[in-house]
């Protein structure tokens, strides 16, 4: 599941909406100048099923009271679930099935949206002033790879399954009095001063549409599937990469999810200092991970890898101290 926040695909999030809209109904567009193919598809949010891009427009850009020229009036959140994901979604619901759940999945994402600022009076998407397009494909632009090596054009459309939603939200609650940044990742000097400011923790709201995906459509997600582990093997420790190659030998079920879960938010909370930990939390939260690994010689060699690895910097270190190199 990919989840992203940002300023807008047009570059800009401090005017008008209108160039977004207007990019955002490109599908819409081909249908228009083919005469055939895809049907045409308005926009909806958690109220409304049929709402035109004029009223989208209208909305966003009148919902901007006490925002400054410099200010961002509104931000653009894309969900799109894997190749797997939505491989799932298609035989438990059809082509056109999917659709409509990638729908009800938007509407969900956004009550966890609402509730990620811990703002007193946004509780769900009702909230806030949102508007979402399904959008069927996707197509190659000038910067991907494929197109910079001549693989293929500017404009072209990806195979495969790419069903996505493209969500924009305002910058102001529906109310038009509170001001809601996903760009606020301040904590504040105190809880007080953070509960004000709103402050907006992405890497929780990533693993919350992860989390929602799973529930509603009984997804078994495999531990290497999930946000935390790609951000742990990308921005963690030796010891914590170590101990989720152990704890990866492990196959999920319905048993066992929130145990992991848990396991899993510890490794990436430091609640571990030694690879060989990783057993005892495991064993603690009722996950078999000692049966799994058979042998305690996996876990001896998991941590003599660490050590090694660590004991290769610190003579590196000596070594460019004194001017030694190879």
């Amino acid at each position: 599941m990919f989840i992203n926040i940002t300023a807008s695909e047009t570059g800009n999030n401090k005017g008008s909406s209108g160039a977004l809209v207007n990019y955002l109904e490109k599908e819409n567009h081909i249908q228009n100048e083919k005469g055939k193919g895809i049907t045409q598809e308005n926009w909806f949010n958690g109220a409304d099923n049929e709402i035109p891009r004029q009223v989208v427009k209208v909305r966003i850009d009148q919902n901007v009271a006490k925002l400054s020229h410099n200010d961002s009036k509104f931000f653009l959140i894309n969900i799109s679930p894997s190749q797997k994901e939505l491989e799932h979604l298609y035989r438990a619901y059809g082509e056109k099935g999917a659709k409509e759940k990638l729908k009800e999945l938007a509407i969900a994402i956004m009550d966890e949206y609402a509730k990620n600022f811990k703002r007193k009076g946004v509780d769900s998407n009702k909230d806030l002033l949102w508007y979402a397009k399904h959008e069927n494909y996707r197509y190659y632009k000038h910067t991907d790879k494929e197109v910079k090596n001549g693989e293929k054009q500017n404009g072209e459309r990806k195979k495969g399954k790419q069903n996505h939603i493209q969500i924009i939200v305002s910058r102001k609650d529906i109310t038009n009095k509170i001001k809601l940044s996903p760009q606020n990742t301040s904590r504040g000097k105190n809880k007080e001063h953070s509960e004000k400011l709103g402050q907006f923790d992405r890497s929780a709201f990533k693993q919350s549409g992860e989390a929602v995906f799973d529930e509603i459509f009984d997804f078994d997600r495999h531990l290497d599937e999930k946000f935390l582990f790609s951000n742990i093997m990308d921005k963690g420790s030796a010891v914590q990469k170590a101990q989720l190659s152990l704890l990866n030998k492990i196959e999920p079920d319905k048993k066992n999810y929130l145990a992991l879960n848990d396991v899993l938010k510890g490794v990436s909370e430091n609640r571990y200092p030694k690879v060989i930990d990783i057993i005892t939390a495991a064993q603690q939260s009722g996950i078999g991970l000692l049966e799994v690994l058979m042998e305690p010689s996996h876990v001896q060699q998991g941590q003599d890898s660490v050590e090694q690895a660590e004991d290769r910097k610190r003579k590196k270190k000596r070594q460019k101290s004194m001017g030694i190199s190879r």
